[in-house]
This record gives structure tokens, sequence and C-alpha cells, in this order.
């Protein structure tokens, strides 16, 4: 039996705490997204945790430094309590907005589903009526302060008609024992 594409964690946290440590994030500190060709109109984000603790979106292109907060980290106190309630190895740590009428085109993640042993958490901060993630050709509905795995090595397409702003709080995660262990809980 294959592993679940989507598990709902049994973690809840406080999506006003996240929207004003989102909202504290000068706007002149969202970069677009670098995969160019995967949407349309805005898709951006900002790195709290990432290669080098650059403060970019862009991976490491040496590929050779280690993961580490990076200073806007210091001013989210409700992503820290998130990421405080995850005691497993973190990897990337970022907000991504999804302007209104904006959409991220169908594609798959390399290595991020359990079976890589490095998984993707989502965190939705804020939504709205008509945000479609289509996860494997099937919605998956997502409200602010949950916490879901998506297994994003799945086709998966997103969509937000407005008029508001749609934004997650995106971690990759190592799959320790800890983790294990809640994934599969949460699975049963």
């Amino acid at each position: 039996m294959a592993f679940p594409d989507r598990i709902r964690l049994p973690f809840r946290f406080d999506a006003s705490a996240l929207a004003a440590d989102a909202d504290g994030v000068g706007a002149d500190r969202w970069e677009r997204h670098f995969n160019t060709g995967y949407y349309e109109g805005d898709w951006s984000g900002v790195a709290l945790r990432s290669a080098g603790g650059r403060l970019s979106l862009y991976p490491d292109p040496s590929g050779t430094a280690h993961y580490s907060d990076t200073p806007l980290l210091a001013t989210c106190p409700g992503v820290a309590g998130v990421l405080a309630a995850l005691p497993c190895p973190l990897t990337s740590v970022r907000f991504l907005r999804l302007g209104p009428g904006a959409r991220v085109r169908e594609h798959t993640d390399l290595r991020l589903g359990f079976e890589d042993g490095e998984v993707r958490l989502h965190v939705p901060v804020r939504t709205g009526p008509g945000v479609e993630f289509e996860l494997d050709g099937h919605a998956l509905t997502m409200e602010p302060g949950e916490c879901w795995y998506v297994d994003v090595t799945r086709p998966h397409r997103v969509a937000n008609p407005g008029p508001g702003t749609r934004v997650h709080l995106v971690i990759d995660c190592v799959v320790d024992d800890w983790l294990r262990e809640v994934l599969i809980g949460a699975a049963a």
C-alpha cells in the first residue's frame, strides 16, 4: 500500500499570529518565485530558513551550504512557535504568497515525498473562498492554522481567484523517527 499523498497533521497553529508575521515582512523582501515558467501572476515568497541563511528563495548554487535561519526569522514569533512544535531537522522554511488572480500550473517537485526522507508541510496563513489546490487530480482544502503533509512529488497546481491574497508557511523537513511516527499516526 502506498503512503498517502496528503495528511492533516495533529497540530493547530495561530493563523492570526502567522499573518502578523507575514504582514511585518517589508514589501521589498518578497521576491518572485524563481520557477517563472510555472506560474502566472504574483507568486512570491520570503525565506525564513534557507541554504546558508540567505534571504533568497533561490537554491544554493554550490549545493554545499547548510540550512540555517535567515535574519527575518527572528522577527517572526508566530513562525518560531510553529517551528518549536516540530522537533525534527528543518531545511527550507518560507512564506509563499499567491496574489489575486494568480495561478501555479501543474508541476511536480523532486525528492519531497515520505519515501524520499524529506517532506513538505503546509500551514495555511491566509486563504479564501475559491482558492483551488489540486493534488494528483483531487481537490485539497486546507484551512488557516492547520498543518498538512503534501506529497509534492505528485502533480499539483493552485489557483487563487481572489479577491484576497493566499499565504502559506511552507516547511521542508527531514523525516526522522519523531516525524515518521507523527506522519504514520496521522495517516492511520
